[in-house]
This record gives C-alpha cells, structure tokens and sequence, in this order.
C-alpha cells in the first residue's frame, strides 16, 4: 500500500494572509509541518502543494518537494487533488493523507492510526478528532458528532451538540485528511454544497453527498495556527518542548 502526504498552503489565509511563511522559532511553520511529517517515516513520498511562488521558493530553499498549484482553489483538498494528478509520484498512490499547512506539531501516532483505519476495506475517507473540555463554544474550534460506529454525522462552528447535561462529551475536529485516491478525485469533482457554504467547512460537502468519513480519536490535539494568537501559544509550546 503506498501511502502520499501532501501538505497545501496558500499564501492569502483570510485570518492569518502568509501563515505558511511566517517564523515559528527559527523556521517556517510550513517547515515544522513538512519536517514532522517527513519525520513520521510512514510516507512514500511527502509534497507541499502551493499557490504561491514564494512558498515554492522557501520550501525549495530547505530541499523539501513542492510544486506551483492553481490559485483558483477553494479548498485545501482541491489543491491536494491537483497535486495528486500532477506529480509523478502520487499517481499511484493508493492513499492520499492532506495535512494541513498549518498544524506544526503533527507526528507519527496520530496520522500512524489514520493510515491504519484503511485496513478496513469499508473506509474510503478518514479524519481526526479528539476530546476537548472547554472552548467548545468558540467558532474557530470545529466540533463533530459521530454515530456509533465513528462515522462522521455533522462538523459545525457552533456547540453540537447542544445539551444541559454537565457530563456531555464534544469532540474537536483535526484538519488532517486521508482519502483513497479514488475517493478524492471524486470528492473534488463535486459542487460546493449548501452546508459546506453556511459553516465554511470543505468536509461537509462528503457528508450531503453520502460519503462517510470515519472519524478516529486521538490524543494529538492539533494546534492549527489560524490566527496571530495561535502563534503566540504555538510559540509557548515550541520553547516548552524544544522542538
């Protein structure tokens, strides 16, 4: 099973416009991205996909792989897709994992359980989550509500679900993807749905299409760096961990 990690980064992020090329320490974070998930060793091949030359430019100034992408995109996994047509080595891959260009602190156990979900034959796509016990009521933590079998039911911005009971349990959404090959390319041939326009979430437009996306709990907590604030905390962590 030959397994591709492609990491999309886009210069102009509505919240954070050059995230991608912006130091965490004395490297970019799409550097700590990159270097981590080579650092797993579970990849055939790791790619950044980007719209910018820029991006291209510094990524290639650490030796890592990356190819110039359309800038027309509107979600990450439609760069990922690109990238998966275009460059040679990912044409036969049989997994596809889309990491965030903006989650630095990435690492073997949690994409390691990602990857192995696929020995079920059933799983055509998969995504991260993990218990959270406050701040679910902010809009930049994206929670989800599975079924019983771990099957993604909805993402949302807002408290899902909502509950008086004291002991309820809400779940974080990670923006790390893993797709069949198959799957993606089908998953981005499809038109922006309706929710996937409300809430501003590209997973949504699977689930109104009657995809399932399995869901798989983790400890890694997923530090995406949406924001000027996230940097900062990202920075307390770096300088905590020395990484």
């Amino acid at each position: 099973m030959k397994v591709i990690a492609i990491i999309p980064a886009r210069f102009d992020s509505t919240r954070f416009p050059g995230k991608p090329l912006v130091k965490l320490g004395n490297k970019y974070i799409i550097q700590h991205v990159y270097e981590q998930t080579l650092k797993s060793g579970l990849f055939a091949e790791v790619v950044v996909g980007t719209d910018d030359q820029r991006i291209f430019e510094a990524v290639d100034r650490f030796q890592g792989k990356v190819t110039l992408t359309s800038k027309q995109h509107k979600s990450g996994s439609e760069r990922v897709a690109e990238v998966c047509r275009k460059v040679v080595c990912c044409q036969d891959a049989d997994i596809i994992v889309n990491i965030q260009g903006d989650e630095p602190f990435i690492s073997e156990n949690p994409l390691r359980k990602l990857i192995e979900i696929f020995a079920d034959k059933t799983v055509k796509a998969a995504s991260l989550m993990h218990e959270i016990h406050k701040d679910y009521t902010d809009p930049n933590i994206v929670k989800v509500v599975c079924d019983r079998f771990n099957n993604a039911l909805y993402f949302s911005r807002s408290v899902i679900p909502f509950t008086r009971s004291p002991n309820q349990k809400y779940f974080k959404h990670i923006g790390v993807y893993a797709f069949l090959r198959k799957t993606l390319l089908e998953f981005v041939e499809l038109p922006e749905s309706n929710l996937e326009k409300i809430e501003k979430l590209e997973q949504l437009r699977l689930l109104e299409n009657g995809y399932k996306l399995k869901m798989v709990t983790t400890e890694y907590k997923g530090i995406g760096i949406d924001t000027p604030e996230d940097l900062e905390k990202a920075g307390r962590i770096l300088a905590k961990e020395n990484l």
